[in-house]
């Protein structure tokens, strides 16, 4: 009886999770293994992150356990951290432990990409990124949580540092986290009597000329004036410089201090692609044909933003790494590994750009969908009908619908839960307070 092949899927985000869920169901029984590797146990639907980062949407509604929907599949916890493609071997760290060595017969490298930094004094201690829900989150409890601090104090310097909000980079992440927190924040000012929402300070800094590149120039400028028409200060062609101890320094001589930094601008792919021992072009992007397999590598495949794929509707170009193309490259890629294992011809990607949609609060927007321009609450309402359908599982989708749903009638949550993000500190106290007790023994 013949083994069957083992694949191997490095990576559980957009393009791992979508390939071993089309895999899983075209496959034969017995014709595959399928073995995905992630560090977590879930896909994040990053389009979502802003709107869990305002309260809108349910944190665990943007997840997908990969355990769940992946039945067929085995899931290993861990980091892949090299690769030999000629042995055909992967090095596994887990969580805790010794590692493993993954042997694999077909390997699909899909490890994405991380945020992209700069060597700026400061950022490593002050900022965070805003590509998991941690983060997302983790953001949402700490803007509330400054609200509560400027509320208590009578420090005009902390109240002042607390209220300032810094996000670096204006492409999407940027834009619509800012717009979103910045949305959540001036509502929820209500509750807090002694701060107005002209006391906070929103800051959006791009090193460019323009923002939101991806819905055209004349959107773009529409969301500028819609972002500063609220009173978010917005620096075009200005960089970071310096963020020592909270203390913002930018390159037009603007210095304050802010307890808020977020660093946006933009991504880089996986540093496994430096260990992987495939070829790489000048962005360390994996090398691809159209047809998803790495060059020199026939039994290897990538995808997504690790990659770089030609365009076949922009001769001389690469796709870009967004969720749009990569959500599609994973079906071509699925069914190109099937016809591999049957001897069948492979197909070339092909995906003409279809437009893009963001959100910039509640019930305010910006789209531009084949040509088409939308702006205010029909672009907001787009966006949601467009991500809600691209969310995986029918359990998802009916829970952010239902979740949006029970919005219409109660306002979002306003409580911070950021200790969560240190659940031991109660439990500490009550031992120091307890050692200081003297025994009645």
């Amino acid at each position: 009886m013949t083994a069957p092949v083992r694949i191997l899927i490095v990576g559980g985000g957009y393009v791992g999770m979508y390939v071993a869920l089309r895999l899983q169901r075209k496959l034969r029984r017995g014709e595959a293994r399928i073995t995905v590797v992630n560090i977590d146990s879930y896909m994040t639907y990053q389009p979502f992150l802003p709107e869990a980062a305002a309260g809108n949407v349910e944190a665990r509604h943007v997840v997908v356990s990969l355990r769940r929907v992946l039945k067929k599949c085995e899931i290993l916890n861990g980091w892949v951290v090299g690769v030999d493609p000629v042995a055909r071997t992967a090095d596994l760290c887990l969580h805790q432990g010794p590692g493993r060595t993954l042997e694999y017969d077909i390997l699909v490298f899909a490890p994405g990409s991380i945020s992209r930094t700069l060597p700026i004094p400061g950022l490593a201690e002050s900022g965070i990124g805003f590509k998991s829900v941690e983060e997302a989150i983790h953001l949402r409890d700490h803007v509330l949580a400054q609200l509560d601090l400027a509320e208590s104090t009578t420090d005009r310097s902390v109240r002042a540092k607390a209220l300032s909000f810094v996000f670096v980079g204006a492409g999407y992440a940027g834009v619509e986290a800012l717009a979103e927190l910045e949305d959540m924040a001036r509502d929820v000012c209500r509750y807090y009597p002694t701060v107005d929402p002209g006391d906070m300070r929103w800051l959006l800094v791009e090193a460019t000329d323009r923002i939101l590149p991806e819905v055209g120039p004349e959107m773009g400028r529409w969301t500028l004036e819609q972002l500063r028409g609220r009173g978010i200060d917005v620096r075009l062609g200005t960089r970071l410089n310096s963020a020592v101890d909270g203390h913002i320094v930018l390159d037009d001589g603007t210095e304050f201090d802010a307890d808020t930094l977020v660093w946006t601008a933009g991504v880089k792919p996986n540093p496994l692609v430096h260990t992987s021992g495939l070829p790489l072009d000048d962005k360390s992007r994996v090398k691809a044909s159209a047809d998803l397999i790495v060059e020199g590598f026939p039994h290897v495949f990538t995808a997504g933003d690790c990659a770089a794929v030609p365009d076949l509707t922009k001769p001389g170009e690469m796709c870009a790494p967004n969720a749009q193309n990569a959500v599609r490259q994973a079906r071509t890629l699925a069914d190109n590994v099937v016809a591999t294992l049957r001897g069948r011809a492979r197909r070339p990607y092909r995906h003409a750009y279809a437009g893009s949609v963001a959100t910039l609060g509640l019930h305010k927007g910006v789209a531009q969908i084949y040509g088409r321009k939308l702006r205010g609450l029909p672009a907001w309402f787009m966006h949601r009908t467009y991500h809600l359908s691209r969310v995986p599982t029918v359990n998802k989708k009916v829970r952010v619908l239902t979740d949006w749903t029970l919005g219409l009638f109660f306002k979002r949550e306003t409580v911070s839960l950021g200790a969560i993000s240190d659940p031991r500190q109660e439990f500490e106290l009550a031992i120091r307070t307890e050692s200081r007790v003297p025994s009645s023994r």
